[in-house]
């Protein structure tokens, strides 16, 4: 009878045992940990961010173009090339200097080099503006063209001087011999060969001297050696092709101006060498 009885009560023990590792296991709700350390602040929402402040720099003041020929005065007189024993007029087999149909015609067609020149003989101007207008019927590479002022019996003379490719230069002529005042400028006011039309002018004051293309300025110089003289014009054959000016519309006027004196160029002082040791 133990015998059974022991099984019996170990059978209601093993089911128990099996129904109990059937039962879902419970998980237990973790604990949550307490946070540590200064939590971070919530950032601030700024509606209106201010902007940068721009900086305003000062515009810079457009001054007025200063007047290239000032003091102008009085018209003293007009030429119309109607009379032409005003004129010098020479002639040769190469070249001659006609006053006809209201100008004055230069023109050279023998080889050159060869200077043809015609001054007016009056008045002896010394501060003025003139102004002309000439006609290039031919003219190629550097053949040149232009107006001669303050001249001199002696064959002294300022010379503005257009060259046909585009340039101007003045010059110093002083008893025939040439000095250049100015290198040769390259201009877009200056015509470029033949057939062309340009008005020429002449400021001249005291020692300074200012000149123009079509109502343009072109350069200042500055030389002290020629005060007064006549009017004239020429043309330049550089080689062997022909060229062929006319002028016209000749107007002179008086100028009623005191040039500045213009500030002197400091020297350098010489530095003392040293003295050599004996």
């Amino acid at each position: 009878m133990k015998p059974t009885i022991f099984l019996c009560g170990l059978i209601p023990l093993l089911l128990l045992t099996a129904c109990a590792g059937l039962s879902p296991v419970s998980t237990p709700s973790p604990t949550p940990v307490a946070a540590t350390g200064t939590p971070n602040p919530t950032p601030t929402i700024i509606w209106f961010p201010p902007t940068n402040t721009p900086t305003f720099f000062p515009t810079g003041t457009l001054l007025p173009t200063p007047e290239q020929h000032p003091g102008l005065a009085e018209r003293l007189f007009t030429d119309t090339f109607d009379t032409p024993n005003l004129w010098s007029r020479p002639v040769s087999s190469s070249a001659r200097a006609v006053v006809d149909h209201n100008q004055l015609i230069l023109s050279i067609t023998g080889k050159g080099p060869l200077l043809l020149l015609s001054r007016r003989s009056q008045p002896v101007l010394r501060d003025f503006y003139a102004e002309a207008t000439a006609t290039i019927s031919l003219c190629a590479g550097k053949d040149q063209f232009g107006m001669v002022f303050r001249a001199a019996p002696d064959a002294s003379y300022y010379r503005y001087s257009i060259i046909c490719d585009g340039e101007v230069q003045l010059e110093r002529v002083t008893s025939g011999s040439l000095l250049p005042l100015l290198e040769w400028l390259p201009t877009g006011d200056a015509p470029i060969g033949a057939p062309s039309v340009v008005k020429l002018s002449v400021w001249a004051v005291g020692g300074e001297m200012r000149f123009f293309l079509n109502d343009q300025f072109q350069f200042t110089q500055r030389d002290p050696v020629f005060k007064s003289g006549t009017l004239g014009f020429f043309v330049y054959a550089d080689g062997t092709d022909p060229i062929t000016v006319s002028f016209s519309d000749l107007s002179v006027y008086s100028v009623l101006y005191v040039s500045p004196t213009p500030s002197p160029i400091p020297s350098r002082t010489p530095i003392p060498s040293r003295t050599p040791s004996k």
